[in-house]
């Protein structure tokens, strides 16, 4: 099982899982059809299935292109809004492409369909693989769009804080260095953290990508799996999980990077009137 990492729109990414026995591949969130048609000409594979984990159009927009383009191809998802959607999933519903195993975790929160995909291959030795969406980032979760703190509680200790520790995380978007900035004001003292935000920073500066991490990994330096520890509890000013959980979503929410300062430069040029002839209405 290969996974190709796609970068597209602002800071998406989608996923191409090729099973390299057979050459079949499935895509999870093909947002840009052409950027992906491109990868499965080049990879040489035959797209069977796009698996959607939900209907935001920066997830699911390039399903009917795709379904247009590729008769016959199969659409999984959770939620009827999704378009092209031809088979609906439930959760721990279990699929199968080839000797690729995907096994449906419903995680509604950031949308009430919201599906998570945890794929593995048997009798393989690599780590299994969850492609996330927008439930859980590197670094961080998804916002409560049509959900609350407890769906999204569940969601990251019982359903996906469950999973193998050793399971890659393929989250829906690169946000991780502004998740690592919040969790450093978080937990100032934890060293995961600044050892994850440094490297994040470095890659950011490279442009590439940060993922995959591993569950494994998310608990030492993910605020949001890490709502029972004593520094979680005394930034909060909460000792209930989900209240904790309710809390770090809300400051989160409110988290702003700091702002640049500007220009001194350009603050003279403004202080001496230069700039007026641009800013005056015609």
């Amino acid at each position: 099982m290969k996974v190709k990492v796609i970068s597209v729109l602002e800071d998406n990414y989608m996923y191409l899982v090729i099973e390299e026995s057979t050459r079949d591949a499935v895509a999870v969130d093909a947002a840009v059809p052409k950027r992906l048609l491109e990868i499965i000409r080049k990879e040489d594979v035959v797209l069977r299935a796009i698996l959607t984990t939900h209907h935001h159009w920066d997830h699911a927009r390039g399903n009917e292109e795709l379904a247009r383009l590729c008769p016959g191809l199969r659409v999984y998802g959770a939620d009827e809004r999704i378009g092209a959607l031809t088979h609906k999933v439930t959760h721990d519903q279990e699929l199968t492409f080839g000797a690729i195993r995907v096994r449906c975790l419903f995680t509604p929160c950031h949308t009430s369909g919201h599906m998570c995909y945890f794929m593995w291959e048997d009798g393989s030795l690599d780590a299994p693989a969850l492609f996330s969406g927008d439930t859980l980032f590197v670094g961080g979760c998804g916002k409560f769009f049509e959900g609350t703190a407890e769906q999204m509680y569940t969601n990251l200790t019982q359903i996906l804080g469950a999973l193998p520790k050793e399971t890659k995380v393929f989250c829906g978007h690169e946000c991780t260095v502004r998740n690592l900035k919040f969790a450093l004001k978080v937990e100032p003292e934890n060293e995961a953290v600044k050892k994850k935000l440094a490297w994040a920073k470095q890659r950011d500066d490279e442009d590439l990508p940060t993922v995959p991490s591993t569950l494994q990994e998310e608990f030492l330096y993910n605020p949001f799996l890490r709502v029972m520890e004593e520094p979680l509890r005394k930034f909060t000013g909460k000792t209930d999980p989900v209240e904790v959980l309710r809390t770090l979503r809300t400051e989160k929410d409110n988290f702003k990077k700091p702002k640049e300062q500007p220009n001194p430069q350009a603050m003279l040029a403004f202080d001496w009137g230069l700039f007026s002839p641009f800013l005056e209405k015609k």
